[in-house]
């Protein structure tokens, strides 16, 4: 029989690959959490409106990407092609848009797009987003790009990374570069694409975003939206620009980055490297004022991004260890009883303890060895009688006998112990000078 695979377009996270994606992960809740985000997870799949208003029928993920199918109950559910509609879903659903505003929101998961597989980029993909909900002043957008930003730079990413912002404007000079789009590409409607032309009729907007050549050589002599900019909308547009210079986030203007949905406004932005090919936008985002409207809500004024991390974690200039355990060996049937116990001590102290379930002594020293555990325990009938164990630096290769009392110093004193027992030694240490505090007369 032929050995399943994954779907075209996924792919498994293992060793390596999981440590990668992992630490993308934690280290973007442990940032945002600094900005006060508070993580939410909505449903990996909900009502097929939720993305077919949210996005806009014109795009491409709506016409061509999601995966839509019908429940046995006949209802169109969509796996989720991305997480900001479903936020905004949940803020309206979950009734908080009255209340407690601005909320601020971080998430993480898979999303779902049926597209061509390419490097860093699959069709079960996962992100990483935030979205301050609720906000309109303009330095919500610049603390939202410090919060991205302040993530490259624990990721270690952020050299070879540049942000790019442009402004929408506001609604008024939207409808004037409206005007000035469809003008421009009527005269050149013959040599659009057949998916340029559909939208010049809905959304002319979403024509600079076309991926055709033919199209991208037409919108390199489009108009630009700072041509037509209202006195508020630029206003706006340099107050974004000065308090990402208060929060010391280098960047560099670029007037082609566009949103060619009605409700996105404003600041517009991208975080892109040289560092991934083709696939250089590493992290985008930007203003949107009407999406929770969409959803059945108020008008709640709102900004936010979304990362992928698969291509985060191809940045990583390593990947992180695989964590470090102590190996529980028993010499002996005799010995497994209390190796259990030391077991469990280990890991009610927080620290990684495993035991083999078979084989002599050398054959569990072999494993130990292999496994990358930085010391291993021994007990023996000596051990049990002496009320001693063994603890063996796998590292450095020398061991010593000691009182099982002082088994967790003593690992903490092997070449691994240091790294692989923090918290456990930050413990030992405060247990110890509140020893000593005790005994000062």
């Amino acid at each position: 029989m032929t050995a399943l695979q994954p779907v075209r377009g996924t792919r498994d996270l293992i060793g390596e690959d999981f440590r990668r994606h992992h630490a993308v992960g934690e280290a973007a809740r442990h940032v945002s959490a600094l900005y006060g985000f508070e993580e939410w997870a909505t449903p990996v799949f909900e009502d097929t409106r939720v993305f077919a208003r949210g996005l806009g029928d014109s795009s491409d993920v709506v016409m061509k990407e999601m995966y839509t199918f019908e429940d046995r109950g006949g209802d169109s559910l969509t796996l989720r092609p991305e997480m900001t509609a479903g936020v905004c879903r949940a803020l309206v659903s979950n009734g908080l848009t009255q209340s407690n505003l601005p909320r601020k929101v971080f998430y993480a998961g898979p999303m779902f797009r049926y597209e061509r597989p390419q490097k860093g980029r699959y069709r079960q993909f996962h992100q990483i987003g935030i979205e301050v909900l609720g906000a309109a002043e303009p330095l919500a957008d610049a603390e939202v790009i410090a919060c991205g930003w302040d993530i490259l730079v624990a990721l270690g990413v952020s050299e070879g990374t540049v942000l790019e912002i442009n402004t929408l404007g506001d609604a008024q000079s939207r409808d004037a570069y409206r005007a000035a789009l469809v003008a421009y590409f009527d005269a050149h409607r013959e040599a659009l694409s057949q998916d340029s032309r559909v939208r010049l009729e809905k959304n002319p907007l979403r024509i600079l975003d076309s991926k055709d050549e033919g199209d991208r050589a037409i919108v390199a002599g489009a108009p630009l939206i700072g041509d037509h900019l209202s006195p508020a909308a630029a206003a706006f547009y340099a107050a974004v620009k000065g308090y990402l210079a208060g929060f010391g986030v280098p960047f560099r203007e670029n007037p082609r980055i566009v949103r060619g949905l009605d409700y996105y406004s404003h600041t517009a932005f991208e975080f892109v490297t040289d560092r991934l090919g083709a696939q250089g936008t590493v992290m985008a985002g930007g203003r949107y004022n009407g999406l929770v409207e969409e959803m059945g809500g108020p008008a709640t004024p709102s900004v936010g991004w979304a990362a992928g991390m698969e291509r985060l974690a191809m940045l990583l200039p390593e990947a992180p260890e695989a964590p470090r355990a102590v190996a529980v060996i028993p010499a002996g049937d005799a010995a497994e009883g209390p190796a259990i116990e030391v077991l469990r001590e280990l890991r009610a102290a927080g620290v990684a303890a495993e035991i083999g379930y078979r084989g002599n002594l050398k054959r569990r020293m072999e494993r130990a060895n292999k496994s990358g555990a930085f010391a291993a325990v021994i007990i023996g009938d000596a051990e049990i009688a002496e009320g001693n164990v063994v603890v063996r630096d796998l590292l450095e290769g020398t061991q010593d006998k000691v009182p099982r009392t002082e088994m967790l110093r003593a690992l903490a004193e092997t070449a691994g112990g240091l790294e692989a027992m923090q918290a456990v030694i930050t413990e030992m240490v405060a247990d110890q000078m509140a020893e000593q505090a005790g005994q000062t007369p």
